[in-house]
């Protein structure tokens, strides 16, 4: 395993790079990816610069490759940013010059399906960040969130420590991004009700590694970026969310008992469970069915857990992922969950 790298970081002035190696929604919903571009402009003085595929629909894999070595290879781009997840990241790998990315390490931000080139970095030893996609989180409704904002600014330009905040309010609903009217009004939220701390009798430092439960179980499907070996991942801190497609609690409690059964679970000293997302167009719970869907998921983690993993600390609904607000997490970088002091900070 390669030993970490954190890429140099932008400053105010430099030109970020703006794709689509997911999903080309841009294309589809252009006022999020606007306001997303505007902010980026404005709120922190970086120079968006977009690609071929990053407002194309239907692009190919090989298309998508394409721009991501074009970003990575110009050294006048500082960072990489992710216009917003998708589906079929995973076709992009197999045309990725991984040497080209990682002679040109630069900091790269996305989330969901965008945990397949966070994986592929992580493996090149560079370190990213699992957050911050342009469309859901720089584009939020109304505003940036407060939260979400400090954390973003801290990853892009700083290094070194930062703890993260518990929010005292989050949003796990969604209004149409195709309505104007979505944008002039602040999101509703709901009491966050803190993080909930499971055997905190230690303090934990180690690499963080995971990301988006769903998508990380596909690589192990497909048996990509993820070590053969489940010693290469001894002391680390595992991170997981899952997805607005709502898996059920049985089904996260499968995948996590996949990972136990493949050794991993255990390698990891402590966890970081996202807060679930609980509400989805397809599925618009009510205020009950989404307090059921959030126990049924902890349940489900800590279930796994005691099976496969049972001296692992773990710290659930962390305000990581698919929730607003967001905190980035350093993908491949150092965190420290320190459970008697309830506090996670990270190396950004």
């Amino acid at each position: 395993m390669n030993l970490p790298v954190y890429p140099p970081k932008p400053v105010p002035g430099d030109r970020i790079a703006v794709l689509s190696p997911a999903s080309g929604l841009a294309g589809l919903l252009p006022l999020p990816y606007e306001l997303g571009l505007k902010r980026l402009r404005e709120d922190f003085g970086l120079q968006p610069v977009e690609y071929p595929t990053t407002r194309k629909t239907g692009s190919a894999p090989e298309e998508r490759a394409a721009d991501i070595h074009a970003a990575f290879a110009d050294p006048t781009i500082k960072a990489v940013m992710a216009t917003i997840g998708g589906d079929d990241q995973i076709t992009v790998l197999p045309y990725l010059d991984r040497e080209l990315i990682r002679a040109n390490p630069k900091p790269f931000f996305g989330y969901s399906d965008n945990t397949n080139l966070l994986a592929v970095l992580y493996n090149l030893g560079i370190v990213a960040y699992h957050g911050a996609c342009l469309m859901t989180e720089i584009g939020r409704p109304y505003a940036l969130h407060p939260l979400t904002a400090d954390s973003v600014r801290a990853a892009l330009f700083t290094s070194g420590p930062y703890e993260l905040r518990c929010a005292e309010r989050y949003r796990d609903t969604d209004r149409d991004w195709a309505d104007p009217a979505t944008f002039g009004t602040e999101p509703d939220a709901q009491p966050a009700g803190g993080w909930t701390w499971h055997r905190p009798d230690r303090v934990v430092e180690g690499r963080a590694w995971g990301g988006n439960l769903e998508i990380l179980s596909w690589l192990l499907m497909a048996d990509r970026e993820v070590e053969r070996d489940p010693a290469a991942y001894d002391g680390g801190v595992l991170f997981l969310e899952t997805s607005e497609e709502l898996p059920s609690g049985e089904e996260v409690f499968r995948i996590l008992r996949n990972m136990g059964e493949r050794g991993l679970l255990e390698r990891f000293p402590a966890l970081l469970m996202g807060r679930a997302k609980a509400w989805s167009f397809q599925r618009p719970n009510d205020a009950d069915a989404k307090r059921r869907y959030t126990a049924e998921q902890r349940e489900a983690v800590l279930r796994a857990l005691a099976a496969y993993a049972p001296r692992t600390m773990a710290v659930l609904d962390v305000d990581l992922g698919h929730t607003d607000p967001q905190l980035v997490i350093p993908y491949g970088g150092s965190v420290t969950v320190d459970g008697p002091g309830r506090r996670i900070t990270v190396t950004y």
